[in-house]
């Protein structure tokens, strides 16, 4: 018999193993309403590895010394790619008009460390690139720039630097032209823009490989909290705090509080936009 993605199926009980092992391991929560949405995503890959259930997939994930690589493809199936640059960027100019400004003025003998976390294809650090550089504050020994997701197929998307008009939606089309050039029906963004973004791959839930990322003065990390669970961003937030420098800045989406889940960081308004501070 043959499974596809309409027969496999996703049995009531096993959708809550699943979903609880993914957020012990990725921090992503997925509650009875995207129980669908899971079975979806899933499907695909329990079916390329010959399976006939969940259960077998389960067990592979839970228990499988070698499972290493099959979670990063469950991790680049689970992503959520949708980004475009010049996006929120009443906290970019805050970053540009005050907080770099501000620790550069301390005559601080290190760079400005600034990490995106969780950047997908790579908009949002070149954003925070462009901005810098409009701001004439991408100088090299002033400010560096890390960038990490834990999908390899947005990072590998980050490092071509092709992007489709979709991306483009609230650019200003003079920096459009400023920082990329037309190929192939797309736009590549200009190497020596781009060569300031250093990409690491780095799961948000996973210490070791956060923690070096986020010794940073500033952590972008916006629009992800928004698919962890409540424990899951405390434990981030938490290994955030542990790492940041101090002065530290996090920006968080507009729609992701931090109020109930930290007390390391006060929520601060910094050049006109709201940002939580480590002091």
């Amino acid at each position: 018999m043959s499974f596809s993605a309409e027969t496999l199926g996703l049995p009531s009980g096993m959708d809550l193993l699943l979903s609880g092992l993914i957020q012990e391991r990725t921090g992503l929560h997925f509650d009875n309403g995207r129980r669908d949405l899971l079975a979806d995503k899933l499907s695909p890959l329990v079916i390329e590895r010959g399976f006939t259930s969940f259960l077998d997939y389960y067990y592979l994930l839970k228990y499988d010394a070698e499972a290493h690589q099959e979670w990063q493809r469950v991790l680049n199936a689970l992503s959520v790619p949708e980004t475009y640059f010049w996006r929120e960027m009443d906290q970019i100019h805050a970053l540009v008009g005050v907080v770099v400004p501000s620790l550069l003025s301390t005559g601080r003998l290190r760079p400005v460390r600034i990490w995106s976390a969780a950047c997908a294809s790579g908009e949002e650090p070149l954003t925070i690139a462009m901005a810098l550089r409009e701001a004439g504050w991408l100088n090299p020994g002033s400010v560096e720039i890390f960038a990490s997701d834990a999908s390899t197929n947005a990072l590998r998307k980050a490092r071509t630097g092709l992007y489709r008009e979709r991306a483009f939606r609230h650019l200003p089309e003079e920096l459009r032209l400023k920082y990329f050039s037309p190929e192939g029906g797309q736009w590549r963004v200009d190497p020596d823009l781009a060569k300031h973004v250093r990409w690491v791959s780095a799961n948000l839930i996973n210490e070791e490989e956060v923690g070096q990322l986020a010794v940073a003065d500033i952590i972008f990390c916006r629009n992800v909290f928004i698919y962890f669970s409540s424990d899951a961003v405390r434990k981030t937030v938490d290994l955030f705090a542990r790492k940041m420098r101090s002065p530290g800045y996090l920006f968080v989406a507009a729609s992701e509080s931090l109020l109930r889940l930290t007390k390391d960081f006060e929520l601060e308004e910094v050049g006109g936009a709201f940002v939580y501070v480590k002091q």
